[in-house]
């Protein structure tokens, strides 16, 4: 089994938007994932396209370090969470010298590809619990 991880820090997406995006993705195969952001309308599916393609390099590099064969098209996204980052607080003039603070927000997001173990088949993220 192979599990690799990759992350960015401090992109300029706030993290209430980049979560919308990282949930499409959550429990998918990892081609199947960047196609979904590659024409998902919003602005932090790119970066995370990025990070995708990033983390199934670091699959690669892992399987080759470690002496295992890698199917790429067996990685999933086994976790994807995006964190918030630092504030950006900038000011902005208002009218009778007052000041209007504008807070650009940050967003840290890691996502974790990983191959099925022996046993383990891909968790479908359509099932749901019956109650």
């Amino acid at each position: 089994m192979v599990e690799s991880i990759a992350r960015v820090r401090h992109i300029r997406v706030t993290p209430q938007k980049a979560r919308r995006v990282v949930a499409l993705i959550k429990g998918k195969q990892a081609e199947e994932a960047l196609a979904i952001l590659k024409f998902a309308p919003q602005g932090a599916s790119e970066p995370i396209y990025k990070l995708v393609a990033a983390g199934i390099a670091n699959a690669r590099v892992k399987a080759d370090k470690d002496g295992e064969y890698l199917n790429e098209s067996d990685l999933y996204v086994k976790n994807a969470y995006v964190d918030e980052g630092t504030t950006l607080k900038r000011f902005q003039p208002r009218a009778q010298g007052r000041a209007f603070q504008i807070k650009k927000r940050t967003s840290h997001i890691t996502v974790v590809l990983s191959t099925p173990e022996v046993d383990e088949t891909v968790p479908a993220s359509t099932k749901k619990a019956s109650k």
